[in-house]
């Protein structure tokens, strides 16, 4: 069994030296802005707000606006978590019934900027992915001749898209409570959480997916196409399995395709050949089975999730003893994950949802 705690995935820059520094000394350096999946097209039953938010943690956001506006929790639609230590704009929506009593709404860190209307409700993953403007701050000396290598290389290579740590607990708690599940050891009375079991079960395979990731990068394949590939058509095409590997080994040279890995569960898209073969090694390393991720229904369906995401738009700016980061990441990819290649010090480490 792997250890739970510090694993060292690889990086596409171990041979080059980080710049270091801090982050999110305030809200403001660590700045997220949504990319919907789509625009509100003006009349429905549902109210979208634009809004912004400083220093609030999403599920406390929700139960307030609950509370406020007189509806249920689960009337409030998201599509994504963003992170308390940050300033994020992001649309959520309203029942119309509610729309009456926005002038009510009063909370400190919270502002609504539109206001539109829409024909469903907004739920998890309705969005394309988000925009980022960070500050790392009190950066290394050498920051002027370390930063541009790196910059180089990651626009380059592209970014291994692991899960951030924050996925798995404190400590690894979560993924422990996760595994426990799947043994069939853990306590009765968790049955009747489904929220945590469904958090435990996904960071277990949100795990066993980093360490298939980091087995591809030992084995030099994050930028191969291997036989029996799954392979994803991006940025927002279908998957498909890997026929002729040569021509597209092509196609993911022009940035057209990527591959994709295990999210295991009893609906995942199966791959073939050596592909297949490493996802089955993986299980059989953690201890696990595909038959325990049968018997736990809706909560471990399964997918597949690129290994490899392309930052076209990374920019990098110096500014006195400070760095400025733009770009954007697809929904449930990590910034924590970028910053770890580029910092490569301790203060990578926060929280953050990556949706």
């Amino acid at each position: 069994m792997w250890n739970l705690e510090h694993e060292k995935f690889p990086m596409v820059t171990a041979d080059l030296p980080g710049i270091g520094g801090r982050i999110r000394a305030v809200p403001e350096d660590f700045e997220v802005e949504e990319i919907p999946a789509y625009e509100p097209c003006g009349t429905g039953p549902h109210v979208y707000l634009w809004i912004e938010k400083r220093g609030l943690a999403a599920d406390w956001l929700v139960k307030r606006l609950a509370q406020v506006l007189g509806v249920a929790q689960q009337e409030i639609g998201m599509a994504g978590l963003k992170d308390r230590h940050a300033v994020t704009r992001q649309w959520i929506s309203i029942p119309a019934s509610a729309e009456s009593r926005l002038a009510a709404v009063r909370i400190p860190g919270f502002v609504i900027l539109r206001v539109s209307r829409h024909t469903n409700k907004l739920r998890a993953g309705h969005l394309r992915g988000n925009r980022f403007c960070l500050r790392i701050r009190q950066v290394h000396a050498e920051t002027a001749k370390r930063l541009a290598p790196l910059m180089e290389r990651l626009r380059h290579m592209g970014l291994p898209n692991y899960y951030g740590e924050q996925r798995f607990g404190r400590h690894g708690d979560t993924l422990r409570l996760g595994l426990a599940l799947l043994h069939g050891r853990a306590d009765p009375k968790l049955q009747r959480h489904r929220f945590l079991r469904k958090l435990s079960l996904s960071a277990v395979q949100s795990w066993l997916y980093n360490r298939y990731l980091a087995e591809r990068m030992h084995r030099g394949w994050l930028h191969c196409v291997v036989p029996g590939d799954v392979l994803h058509q991006v940025p927002q095409g279908g998957m498909f399995l890997a026929q002729d590997v040569a021509l597209e080994q092509e196609r993911l040279n022009r940035r057209e395709v990527v591959s994709t890995g295990p999210i295991y569960g009893r609906r995942m898209f199966a791959s073939h050949g050596l592909a297949a073969q490493l996802e089955s090694e993986i299980l059989h390393q953690a201890g696990l089975t595909s038959e325990m991720f049968q018997s736990f229904g809706k909560l471990l369906l399964g997918t597949r999730r690129d290994n490899l995401v392309f930052l076209d738009d990374l920019q990098a700016q110096i500014e006195g003893g400070d760095v400025i980061l733009t770009f954007s990441l697809p929904a449930g990819s990590y910034a924590t994950v970028l910053l770890r290649e580029i910092m490569k010090s301790g203060d990578w480490k926060n929280e953050d949802s990556g949706l």
